[in-house]
Protein backbone atom coordinates (compact mmCIF):
# COMPACT_ATOMS: atom_id res chain seq x y z
CA UNK A 1 0.00 0.00 0.00
CA UNK A 2 2.74 2.54 1.18
CA UNK A 3 4.28 1.38 -2.36
CA UNK A 4 1.39 2.10 -4.48
CA UNK A 5 1.00 5.86 -2.29
CA UNK A 6 4.42 6.55 -3.50
CA UNK A 7 4.15 5.98 -6.73
CA UNK A 8 0.97 8.20 -6.78
CA UNK A 9 3.27 10.78 -5.24
CA UNK A 10 5.62 10.17 -7.83
CA UNK A 11 3.51 10.52 -10.75
CA UNK A 12 1.85 13.70 -9.53
CA UNK A 13 5.09 15.26 -8.23
CA UNK A 14 6.30 14.72 -12.09
CA UNK A 15 2.64 16.10 -13.51
CA UNK A 16 3.03 19.20 -11.34
CA UNK A 17 6.71 19.63 -12.51
CA UNK A 18 5.73 19.52 -15.99
CA UNK A 19 3.06 21.71 -15.51
CA UNK A 20 5.34 24.03 -13.63
CA UNK A 21 8.20 24.46 -16.32
CA UNK A 22 5.58 24.79 -19.16
CA UNK A 23 4.47 27.80 -16.97
CA UNK A 24 7.74 29.39 -16.30
CA UNK A 25 8.84 28.95 -19.40
CA UNK A 26 5.87 31.19 -20.85
CA UNK A 27 7.27 35.05 -21.18
CA UNK A 28 4.46 37.54 -19.32
CA UNK A 29 3.99 40.54 -21.22
CA UNK A 30 2.39 44.28 -20.17
CA UNK A 31 -0.10 45.39 -22.26
CA UNK A 32 -0.85 41.64 -23.64
CA UNK A 33 1.37 41.59 -26.30
CA UNK A 34 1.07 38.23 -26.37
CA UNK A 35 -2.37 37.52 -27.08
CA UNK A 36 -2.74 40.26 -30.16
CA UNK A 37 -2.32 39.08 -33.37
CA UNK A 38 0.12 40.63 -35.84
CA UNK A 39 -2.08 43.28 -38.34
CA UNK A 40 -0.79 42.81 -41.67
CA UNK A 41 0.39 46.67 -41.62
CA UNK A 42 2.82 45.52 -38.42
CA UNK A 43 6.14 44.41 -37.66
CA UNK A 44 6.70 42.88 -34.68
CA UNK A 45 10.59 42.52 -33.42
CA UNK A 46 11.79 40.50 -30.35
CA UNK A 47 14.65 42.36 -28.54
CA UNK A 48 16.97 40.66 -26.35
CA UNK A 49 19.99 41.32 -25.11
CA UNK A 50 23.03 40.41 -22.26
CA UNK A 51 22.59 36.48 -23.15
CA UNK A 52 26.42 36.28 -21.27
CA UNK A 53 26.70 33.06 -22.89
CA UNK A 54 30.05 31.00 -21.44
CA UNK A 55 30.19 28.30 -24.23
CA UNK A 56 32.57 25.46 -23.32
CA UNK A 57 33.70 27.19 -20.10
CA UNK A 58 30.24 26.78 -18.95
CA UNK A 59 29.68 25.16 -15.70
CA UNK A 60 27.12 22.21 -14.78
CA UNK A 61 24.65 24.85 -13.24
CA UNK A 62 24.82 26.87 -16.51
CA UNK A 63 24.58 23.96 -18.60
CA UNK A 64 22.16 21.86 -17.35
CA UNK A 65 19.66 24.47 -15.44
CA UNK A 66 20.27 28.35 -17.08
CA UNK A 67 20.55 27.16 -20.53
CA UNK A 68 18.31 24.64 -20.46
CA UNK A 69 15.67 26.93 -19.42
CA UNK A 70 17.03 29.81 -22.11
CA UNK A 71 16.19 27.75 -24.23
CA UNK A 72 12.85 27.11 -23.22
CA UNK A 73 12.12 30.83 -23.05
CA UNK A 74 13.25 31.41 -26.40
CA UNK A 75 10.96 28.77 -27.75
CA UNK A 76 7.80 29.47 -25.94
CA UNK A 77 8.57 33.00 -26.74
CA UNK A 78 9.09 32.40 -30.47
CA UNK A 79 5.58 30.42 -29.75
CA UNK A 80 3.41 32.80 -28.32
CA UNK A 81 4.50 36.29 -29.53
CA UNK A 82 5.32 35.14 -33.19
CA UNK A 83 7.81 37.96 -33.59
CA UNK A 84 8.93 38.67 -37.62
CA UNK A 85 12.59 39.36 -36.24
CA UNK A 86 14.51 38.61 -33.28
CA UNK A 87 17.77 41.51 -32.62
CA UNK A 88 20.48 40.86 -29.99
CA UNK A 89 21.44 43.67 -28.75
CA UNK A 90 25.12 42.87 -27.81
CA UNK A 91 27.10 40.61 -24.52
CA UNK A 92 26.26 37.58 -26.61
CA UNK A 93 29.13 36.09 -24.49
CA UNK A 94 30.24 36.79 -20.85
CA UNK A 95 33.87 37.19 -21.57
CA UNK A 96 34.24 36.99 -25.46
CA UNK A 97 37.34 39.65 -25.14
CA UNK A 98 39.38 37.28 -23.95
CA UNK A 99 38.57 34.25 -25.43
CA UNK A 100 40.91 32.79 -28.22
CA UNK A 101 38.91 31.93 -31.57
CA UNK A 102 37.91 27.96 -30.48
CA UNK A 103 36.47 29.07 -27.53
CA UNK A 104 34.77 31.86 -29.69
CA UNK A 105 33.06 28.81 -31.71
CA UNK A 106 31.79 27.41 -28.88
CA UNK A 107 30.06 30.01 -27.26
CA UNK A 108 28.45 30.24 -31.60
CA UNK A 109 27.35 26.93 -31.30
CA UNK A 110 25.52 27.35 -28.15
CA UNK A 111 24.12 31.18 -29.25
CA UNK A 112 22.71 29.50 -32.30
CA UNK A 113 21.66 25.92 -30.48
CA UNK A 114 19.58 28.72 -27.59
CA UNK A 115 17.73 30.36 -30.60
CA UNK A 116 15.88 27.36 -31.87
CA UNK A 117 13.36 27.97 -33.90
CA UNK A 118 14.74 31.80 -34.69
CA UNK A 119 17.47 30.23 -36.64
CA UNK A 120 14.85 30.47 -39.30
CA UNK A 121 13.89 34.04 -38.90
CA UNK A 122 15.55 36.64 -39.73
CA UNK A 123 17.71 37.96 -36.90
CA UNK A 124 20.23 40.58 -36.56
CA UNK A 125 23.13 41.25 -33.54
CA UNK A 126 25.12 44.11 -32.65
CA UNK A 127 28.52 43.59 -30.36
CA UNK A 128 28.65 44.30 -26.96
CA UNK A 129 32.25 45.71 -24.75
CA UNK A 130 32.05 42.13 -23.33
CA UNK A 131 31.79 40.40 -26.72
CA UNK A 132 35.04 42.35 -28.31
CA UNK A 133 36.53 43.95 -25.05
CA UNK A 134 36.97 47.88 -24.10
CA UNK A 135 39.61 50.40 -25.22
CA UNK A 136 42.58 49.20 -24.02
CA UNK A 137 42.15 45.62 -25.63
CA UNK A 138 40.03 46.40 -28.76
CA UNK A 139 41.60 44.34 -31.87
CA UNK A 140 40.25 45.49 -35.49
CA UNK A 141 41.17 41.72 -36.93
CA UNK A 142 39.26 40.04 -33.94
CA UNK A 143 36.17 42.37 -34.34
CA UNK A 144 35.84 41.11 -37.78
CA UNK A 145 36.43 37.69 -37.13
CA UNK A 146 33.45 37.64 -35.14
CA UNK A 147 31.50 40.15 -36.92
CA UNK A 148 31.64 37.39 -39.74
CA UNK A 149 30.16 35.11 -37.73
CA UNK A 150 27.30 37.13 -37.05
CA UNK A 151 24.69 37.95 -39.88
CA UNK A 152 24.42 41.31 -41.32
CA UNK A 153 27.65 43.04 -39.89
CA UNK A 154 30.68 44.67 -41.89
CA UNK A 155 34.46 44.54 -40.97
CA UNK A 156 34.04 47.70 -38.12
CA UNK A 157 31.25 45.75 -36.30
CA UNK A 158 28.23 47.78 -38.49
CA UNK A 159 25.24 47.64 -40.18
CA UNK A 160 22.26 48.29 -42.21
CA UNK A 161 19.04 46.17 -43.21
CA UNK A 162 15.36 46.90 -44.14
CA UNK A 163 12.44 44.36 -43.15
CA UNK A 164 8.84 44.88 -43.88
CA UNK A 165 9.51 48.64 -45.17
CA UNK A 166 11.45 49.68 -41.83
CA UNK A 167 14.91 50.55 -41.99
CA UNK A 168 17.57 49.57 -39.53
CA UNK A 169 20.92 50.71 -38.91
CA UNK A 170 23.41 49.04 -36.02
CA UNK A 171 26.52 50.53 -34.91
CA UNK A 172 29.18 49.25 -33.03
CA UNK A 173 28.94 51.69 -30.35
CA UNK A 174 32.19 49.80 -28.16
CA UNK A 175 34.43 51.77 -31.25
CA UNK A 176 33.23 55.14 -30.69
CA UNK A 177 34.24 55.05 -26.75
CA UNK A 178 38.23 54.60 -28.11
CA UNK A 179 39.43 57.99 -29.87
CA UNK A 180 42.46 56.34 -31.33
CA UNK A 181 40.85 53.34 -32.61
CA UNK A 182 40.54 52.88 -36.25
CA UNK A 183 37.24 51.09 -35.41
CA UNK A 184 35.99 54.42 -34.86
CA UNK A 185 36.96 56.20 -37.52
CA UNK A 186 35.00 53.24 -39.54
CA UNK A 187 32.14 53.56 -37.43
CA UNK A 188 31.90 57.50 -38.16
CA UNK A 189 32.08 56.55 -42.03
CA UNK A 190 29.25 54.59 -41.70
CA UNK A 191 27.28 56.88 -39.71
CA UNK A 192 28.16 59.80 -42.32
CA UNK A 193 26.97 57.59 -45.04
CA UNK A 194 23.75 56.70 -43.87
CA UNK A 195 23.01 60.25 -43.15
CA UNK A 196 24.38 61.01 -46.26
CA UNK A 197 22.23 58.55 -47.95
CA UNK A 198 19.05 60.12 -45.41
CA UNK A 199 19.54 63.18 -46.94
CA UNK A 200 19.21 62.06 -50.45
CA UNK A 201 16.32 60.46 -49.51
CA UNK A 202 14.39 62.88 -47.80
CA UNK A 203 15.25 65.56 -50.38
CA UNK A 204 14.33 62.93 -52.95
CA UNK A 205 11.11 63.05 -51.10
CA UNK A 206 10.59 66.72 -51.13
CA UNK A 207 11.73 67.75 -54.47
CA UNK A 208 8.66 64.43 -55.88
CA UNK A 209 6.52 66.09 -53.29
CA UNK A 210 7.04 69.74 -54.68
CA UNK A 211 6.28 68.73 -57.82
CA UNK A 212 3.52 67.19 -57.33
CA UNK A 213 1.81 69.77 -55.65
CA UNK A 214 2.80 72.44 -57.72
CA UNK A 215 1.10 70.79 -60.34
CA UNK A 216 -2.32 69.97 -58.71
CA UNK A 217 -2.25 72.69 -55.45
CA UNK A 218 -0.16 75.07 -56.13
CA UNK A 219 -1.26 77.49 -53.14
CA UNK A 220 -0.65 74.94 -50.91
CA UNK A 221 3.29 73.94 -51.41
CA UNK A 222 4.30 76.42 -48.71
CA UNK A 223 5.06 72.74 -46.75
CA UNK A 224 7.48 71.34 -48.67
CA UNK A 225 9.75 74.32 -48.62
CA UNK A 226 11.46 72.81 -45.28
CA UNK A 227 15.04 71.51 -46.16
CA UNK A 228 16.20 69.85 -43.07
CA UNK A 229 16.01 66.17 -42.25
CA UNK A 230 13.44 66.52 -39.14
CA UNK A 231 13.78 64.36 -36.05
CA UNK A 232 12.21 60.88 -35.87
CA UNK A 233 12.39 60.82 -39.45
CA UNK A 234 15.56 58.32 -39.83
CA UNK A 235 16.37 54.20 -39.25
CA UNK A 236 15.64 52.68 -36.10
CA UNK A 237 18.89 52.74 -34.42
CA UNK A 238 20.98 49.34 -32.62
CA UNK A 239 23.43 50.15 -30.01
CA UNK A 240 24.55 48.04 -27.23
CA UNK A 241 26.07 51.39 -25.45
CA UNK A 242 22.89 53.88 -24.73
CA UNK A 243 23.39 57.59 -25.65
CA UNK A 244 24.05 59.96 -22.85
CA UNK A 245 21.21 61.07 -21.09
CA UNK A 246 22.45 63.64 -19.21
CA UNK A 247 21.14 66.63 -21.56
CA UNK A 248 17.76 66.92 -20.36
CA UNK A 249 16.83 70.56 -20.75
CA UNK A 250 13.54 71.54 -21.72
CA UNK A 251 12.36 67.94 -22.75
CA UNK A 252 13.59 66.15 -19.48
CA UNK A 253 14.16 62.20 -19.81
CA UNK A 254 11.88 60.20 -18.85
CA UNK A 255 13.63 57.71 -16.40
CA UNK A 256 13.13 53.63 -16.15
CA UNK A 257 9.20 52.71 -15.93
CA UNK A 258 7.49 56.28 -15.65
CA UNK A 259 6.06 55.07 -18.90
CA UNK A 260 4.15 52.48 -17.16
CA UNK A 261 2.62 52.85 -14.26
CA UNK A 262 2.13 49.49 -12.83
CA UNK A 263 4.64 48.16 -10.76
CA UNK A 264 5.13 45.22 -12.61
CA UNK A 265 8.13 46.44 -14.37
CA UNK A 266 9.52 48.74 -11.30
CA UNK A 267 9.82 45.48 -9.57
CA UNK A 268 11.57 43.71 -11.86
CA UNK A 269 14.20 46.51 -12.54
CA UNK A 270 16.52 45.55 -9.08
CA UNK A 271 19.95 44.24 -10.51
CA UNK A 272 21.86 42.66 -7.50
CA UNK A 273 25.38 43.72 -6.89
CA UNK A 274 26.62 40.12 -6.84
CA UNK A 275 25.60 39.59 -10.51
CA UNK A 276 27.09 42.56 -12.21
CA UNK A 277 30.22 40.41 -12.05
CA UNK A 278 30.22 37.95 -15.22
CA UNK A 279 33.41 36.40 -16.55
CA UNK A 280 36.27 39.18 -16.87
CA UNK A 281 34.88 41.19 -13.74
CA UNK A 282 32.63 43.95 -12.26
CA UNK A 283 31.41 46.30 -15.72
CA UNK A 284 30.23 49.87 -15.11
CA UNK A 285 26.82 49.22 -16.68
CA UNK A 286 25.99 53.35 -16.53
CA UNK A 287 28.36 53.58 -19.10
CA UNK A 288 27.37 55.68 -22.30
CA UNK A 289 28.62 57.13 -25.09
CA UNK A 290 30.06 60.23 -24.59
CA UNK A 291 27.58 63.25 -24.77
CA UNK A 292 29.52 64.58 -27.97
CA UNK A 293 29.19 61.41 -29.74
CA UNK A 294 25.62 61.41 -28.96
CA UNK A 295 24.54 64.09 -30.34
CA UNK A 296 26.82 63.61 -33.52
CA UNK A 297 24.81 60.51 -34.09
CA UNK A 298 21.43 61.98 -33.09
CA UNK A 299 21.59 65.15 -35.65
CA UNK A 300 23.41 62.60 -38.08
CA UNK A 301 20.61 60.08 -38.09
CA UNK A 302 17.39 61.34 -36.66
CA UNK A 303 16.75 57.88 -35.59
CA UNK A 304 12.99 56.89 -35.33
CA UNK A 305 13.65 55.12 -32.60
CA UNK A 306 17.08 53.88 -30.60
CA UNK A 307 17.07 50.13 -29.31
CA UNK A 308 20.13 50.10 -26.42
CA UNK A 309 21.38 47.83 -23.77
CA UNK A 310 24.04 47.19 -21.07
CA UNK A 311 22.71 48.65 -17.98
CA UNK A 312 20.85 44.88 -17.97
CA UNK A 313 17.43 46.97 -16.74
CA UNK A 314 14.62 48.08 -18.90
CA UNK A 315 14.25 52.12 -19.10
CA UNK A 316 12.55 54.30 -21.59
CA UNK A 317 14.22 57.53 -21.98
CA UNK A 318 13.17 60.99 -24.50
CA UNK A 319 16.41 62.77 -25.73
CA UNK A 320 16.55 66.65 -25.83
CA UNK A 321 15.30 66.28 -29.46
CA UNK A 322 11.94 64.62 -28.51
CA UNK A 323 13.97 60.87 -29.81
CA UNK A 324 13.06 57.83 -27.58
CA UNK A 325 15.28 55.70 -26.34
CA UNK A 326 14.80 51.90 -25.28
CA UNK A 327 17.15 50.33 -22.99
CA UNK A 328 16.25 46.53 -23.44
CA UNK A 329 16.67 44.24 -20.01
CA UNK A 330 19.01 41.40 -19.89
CA UNK A 331 17.91 38.04 -21.10
CA UNK A 332 20.03 35.98 -18.74
CA UNK A 333 20.03 34.17 -15.26
CA UNK A 334 23.68 35.21 -14.77
CA UNK A 335 22.93 39.19 -14.89
CA UNK A 336 19.11 39.39 -12.92
CA UNK A 337 16.64 36.91 -10.81
CA UNK A 338 14.44 38.15 -13.46
CA UNK A 339 15.84 38.48 -17.14
CA UNK A 340 13.63 40.11 -19.68
CA UNK A 341 13.24 41.60 -23.28
CA UNK A 342 11.08 43.79 -25.30
CA UNK A 343 8.53 43.65 -27.71
CA UNK A 344 8.86 46.52 -30.45
CA UNK A 345 5.40 46.52 -33.16
CA UNK A 346 6.13 48.99 -35.55
CA UNK A 347 3.29 50.63 -37.87
CA UNK A 348 5.30 50.22 -41.57
CA UNK A 349 3.23 53.00 -42.84
CA UNK A 350 3.51 55.43 -39.99
CA UNK A 351 5.73 56.49 -37.22
CA UNK A 352 4.38 54.90 -34.04
CA UNK A 353 6.44 52.31 -32.64
CA UNK A 354 4.38 50.25 -29.10
CA UNK A 355 6.64 48.97 -27.03
CA UNK A 356 5.86 46.27 -24.46
CA UNK A 357 8.05 44.95 -21.44
CA UNK A 358 8.32 41.19 -21.42
CA UNK A 359 9.49 39.45 -17.68
CA UNK A 360 10.72 35.52 -17.48
CA UNK A 361 10.41 33.29 -13.89
CA UNK A 362 12.76 34.46 -11.34
CA UNK A 363 15.68 31.82 -10.78
CA UNK A 364 14.69 32.00 -7.22
CA UNK A 365 11.28 31.20 -7.17
CA UNK A 366 12.62 27.95 -9.82
CA UNK A 367 15.12 27.07 -7.57
CA UNK A 368 12.62 26.88 -4.76
CA UNK A 369 10.38 25.23 -6.53
CA UNK A 370 12.74 22.18 -7.41
CA UNK A 371 14.07 22.26 -3.43
CA UNK A 372 10.75 21.44 -2.67
CA UNK A 373 10.04 19.06 -4.27
CA UNK A 374 13.23 16.98 -4.05
CA UNK A 375 12.51 18.29 -0.09
CA UNK A 376 8.78 16.46 -0.63
CA UNK A 377 10.45 13.37 -2.24
CA UNK A 378 12.90 12.61 0.58
CA UNK A 379 10.45 12.85 3.28
CA UNK A 380 8.06 10.25 1.32
CA UNK A 381 10.78 8.13 0.87
CA UNK A 382 11.78 8.35 4.70
CA UNK A 383 8.04 7.53 5.52
CA UNK A 384 8.01 4.71 2.93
Amino acid sequence: MMMFGFRVLSVIGIALLLIFEQRISTPVCNNHVEEAEAEADELKVMMVADLLLLGSEAGYVNRFFRDHYMSKFFRKSFENLKPDLLIVLGDVSAKGSKLIRSKWVSVLHQFYQMLGPFVDLPFHATLGDRDIGECSDLDANKVNWISRKLPGLDRSGCGAFEIGNVSFVSLNSVALLCDNSSLRFDVEKVIERESVELREETEAATKTMNHSTHSRHTKYNFFWRESTVLSGSGPVLLLHLPLDQTRNERYAGIGAFERSSSSFIERLNVVPKNRERVGTGVYNLLHTLPLNASEYILQALRPRIIFSAHRCMFSDHVHFDKTREIIVPAMSWNARDDPGFVIATFRKMGRDVSISYCSLARESHVLVVYVSIIVMFCLACLKG
